[in-house]
């Protein structure tokens, strides 16, 4: 059996490592907290441009965590550090919303607290919209969040980070509300890790040494209730550092943004046919859901029952038109018979498609003549 290193050692050295090693993201060994898999929309880069200084500076995450359709939800950051997704999002939910940050790292939640009130103001709000706590997110009972309390729990880059992945991924479930999300993007490995990668003390740090093998999170998700996750991004990792090179061997890494829907098994049915109605501000032309599913303004797509029931359950139902499937669209996305191309799940094979030439054929959820699928 594999040696466990202590739950609380880990938490030690991550902290002391957020804490006090690190002063920027400059000085991270690996691109693994800083890649970003999509070009940033206009309104997020002026978004992000009225974050304090101090906050970007201290900000270690992959990439950017923004789901869409996010006025008035109540959005919980798990790993929030300096604050800078919160600090964003309060922007995007808007005064009716709310944005909670919770993080282990003491330094991190002070330079989050310091600037609350300097953003407010630099948003017009008349009372703070954000909060953030200091507390574990595979404990979050402990720092008082409710069942069901939330619309969206999100995370960037640090779930890798916690010792226990079931933990965070059951507690992100229990505070939930029923049709809620978690939006989140992380570090996955091609293989299951070897006990000289996952006790390095550097590569726990960059992200690497606790990242699940990708498959291994798949069926931790819906034992914990969830539907099957749906893969959004997939970034490639390069670590420039020989030493750690050499510790990691073959193995390879992704830095990868999944969604997960709490599903009630009331809104579960058969396959469906949904018509996106162009409501999303900023994705009023077409939304792309995840790798498998873009949907345009007017058009109907035929969608599995797992795709329909999340439409159907979430804060998504009121941007679509959504009706029952006849029995020939029960195939996974029925548009070319029952010889359907398979949905991607891996994020391996999503970096390997993202790299190949595009064949000509019709956009992702419609996927064009026989013969591109």
């Amino acid at each position: 059996p594999r040696k466990q290193i202590p739950q609380d050692q880990i938490h030690r050295e991550v902290q002391d490592y957020y804490g006090k090693e690190l002063q920027k993201s400059e000085d991270l060994k690996t691109n693994a907290c800083v890649t970003s898999a999509r070009p940033v929309p206009k309104a997020i880069r002026d978004a992000l441009e009225r974050v304090h200084e101090e906050v970007v500076a201290r900000y270690y995450g992959c990439g950017l965590v923004v789901p869409e359709c996010l006025a008035a939800c109540r959005v919980l950051d798990l790993g929030s550090g300096s604050g800078r997704d919160c600090y964003l999002l309060s922007q995007l939910v808007g005064e009716r919303g709310h944005v909670t940050g919770i993080d282990m790292t003491q330094g991190q939640v002070e330079v989050a607290r310091k600037h609350i009130a300097y953003h407010m103001e630099k948003f017009g709000y008349r009372k703070p919209n954000v909060d953030f706590l200091q507390g574990y997110m595979e404990k979050l009972g402990d720092a008082g969040l409710a069942d069901e309390s939330y619309d969206i729990v999100i995370s960037n880059c640090v779930i890798n980070l916690a010792p226990d992945k079931r933990a965070v991924l059951r507690e992100a479930y229990r505070v939930l509300k029923p049709g809620g999300e978690m939006y989140f993007s992380d570090v996955y490995a091609s293989q299951r890790l070897s006990e000289a990668v996952r006790k390095h003390r550097v590569l726990w740090g960059e992200c690497l040494a606790g990242a699940l093998f990708w498959g291994d999170l798949y069926s931790i998700a819906e034992e914990v209730g969830f539907s099957p996750p749906r893969l959004v991004t997939a970034s490639p990792i390069t670590i420039g550092d020989k030493e750690l090179e050499g510790v990691v061997g073959d193995c390879r890494f992704v830095s990868a943004t999944l969604r997960l829907f709490k599903v009630p098994g009331s809104s579960r049915a058969g396959p469906g046919q949904v018509i996106y109605n162009g409501g999303i501000v900023g994705h009023e032309r077409e939304l792309v859901f995840d790798a498998n599913f873009t949907f345009k303004e007017g058009e109907a797509v035929d969608v599995d029952a797992e795709t329909a029931a999340v439409l159907r359950s979430s804060r998504f139902a009121e941007e679509f038109l959504i009706r029952a499937a006849g029995a020939d669209a029960a195939a996974p996305q029925g548009c070319c018979g029952r010889r359907v191309k398979e949905k991607i799940c891996n994020p391996f094979l999503l970096l390997e498609k993202l790299a190949a030439p595009a064949p000509a054929c019709g956009p992702a959820a419609t996927c064009g003549p026989r013969g591109c699928c």
